[in-house]
């Protein structure tokens, strides 16, 4: 049978619960995403360098990385699983071999600084003629977000999806296999150019929904009852997820408005996320609330992007000086929100402003372990949290009686 593509890829995108939509567009924490595993990913390459690393995926800079990625759980739920040290297999083997340590920590950097396609597959070829034992594709995971346009992400369910599409018995933890998917791939979404984009995530997430049947291919005549009834379940842990994600997004609308007004309330010039611009909450505008535009900051243009998408910042009146800088994080999101606020601090920071991570009272205990972690706190910048009840019921009255930034210090913890 003759797949119709244009069929499917309507149907993918049709999908208001698709990959597509929930994910790939119309999602910040997506965007906010890519700089700070790139951030990640040097700290991986300097810990190696400087013989810090260690001997286990736990508690070192490549966990900080993965975790970062697994929360885009759209796609990369199981991303993490690859890159756990198994003692008894002795895989994957970068943490107890030196040699293969320090070729991975070259092949990392090698791939972050290449400019080039060639340069990207070149360096694969090569990291895959070492044989490393356990160090297979799910390294694409990481590559793909130093090189969206260059590198798709890997996964069971994606090349279950593939295999299935183009009629293929593509295998899992093969490099050679990768590189000739990445190939059909790469060709397929340019053909499709006008439906996907240059980030190859439009087109993986497409093959990741075929993989795991939430999107069908033509007939549905090939799930047995046992495959039917787990496509059932799937079908209601996404529509609970879905329900739960915009419960999650009031909650987070509403920190960003306290934030908003407890700024201006102390004199300061705020503004929120660009793309949060357009919400609301008590029926405030953030539009009315926050700066007509982003203060003028001479950053590269990356860097200006990752801080325009930082949840709330206050500026002192009439200047482009950051004094507060706020990532209100949702019940996932810890790791990614420390790492955004890092980035800021390196990029901006001259010692008067405050950096706040706003958590779910229920994620207390997350965030004093990922703040205790050592390669944060080898990072020297003073992020401390508040919780969404203490920040919800000391609004009105840090509004009222508060005069500077430091009032927050009032209702912030620190580890």
């Amino acid at each position: 049978m003759e797949i119709n593509f244009s069929s499917i890829i309507k149907q993918y995108k049709d999908d208001k619960e698709s990959v597509y939509n929930t994910w790939f567009i119309n999602n910040e924490n997506r965007l906010k995403a890519f700089r700070s595993i790139r951030r990640g990913v040097m700290q991986v390459i300097e810990d190696i360098k400087q013989k810090k690393f260690g001997n286990d995926f736990k508690g070192s800079s490549l966990e900080f990385v993965l975790t970062c990625i697994t929360e885009q759980k759209q796609v990369f739920e199981g991303a993490a699983h690859p890159f756990y040290w198994k003692p008894k297999l002795r895989i994957p083997d970068i943490y107890e071999n030196e040699n293969n340590k320090t070729t991975f920590g070259q092949f990392l950097e090698n791939v972050l600084y290449a400019g080039k396609e060639e340069q990207v597959i070149k360096e694969i070829i090569k990291l895959a003629s070492y044989k490393i034992k356990g160090l297979g594709p799910a390294v694409a995971s990481i590559l793909y977000f130093l090189h969206p346009t260059i590198i798709p992400p890997f996964n069971t369910a994606i090349i279950k999806g593939f295999n299935y599409l183009f009629k293929d018995k593509k295998k899992l933890g093969s490099w050679e296999d990768y590189l000739k998917i990445r190939e059909v791939i790469v060709e397929t979404n340019k053909k499709f150019q006008q439906e996907f984009s240059l980030d190859l995530g439009a087109f993986t997430g497409m093959l990741y929904e075929i993989g795991i049947q939430k999107l069908l291919v033509g007939s549905d005549e090939y799930i047995n009852d046992d495959e039917r009834k787990k496509l059932e379940s799937l079908f209601h842990k996404r529509q609970k997820e879905i329900f739960e994600e915009q419960k999650e997004e009031s909650l987070h609308s509403e920190m960003q408005y306290h934030l908003l007004k407890i700024g201006k309330a102390l004199g300061y010039d705020v503004i929120c996320a660009r793309n949060d611009l357009s919400k609301s909450y008590n029926g405030s505008n953030f539009s009315f609330l926050c700066l007509n535009s982003f203060p003028v900051i001479q950053l590269d243009k990356e860097t200006l992007n990752t801080i325009q998408l930082v949840d709330v910042l206050w500026f002192k009146k009439d200047t482009n000086n950051i004094i507060g800088a706020f990532e209100v994080e949702k019940s996932t999101s810890i790791y990614s929100g420390i790492l955004r606020l890092t980035d800021l601090a390196y990029s901006i920071a001259d010692g008067d402003e405050v950096f706040y991570l706003i958590i779910p009272d229920s994620r207390e205990k997350d965030v004093i372990l990922q703040l205790s972690r050592p390669s944060i706190k080898k990072i020297s910048v003073p992020i401390k949290y508040i919780l969404f009840s203490d920040l919800r019921s000391n609004c009105d009255a840090i509004c009222k009686f508060g005069n500077t930034h430091f009032v927050m210090e009032k209702i912030a913890k620190s580890v």
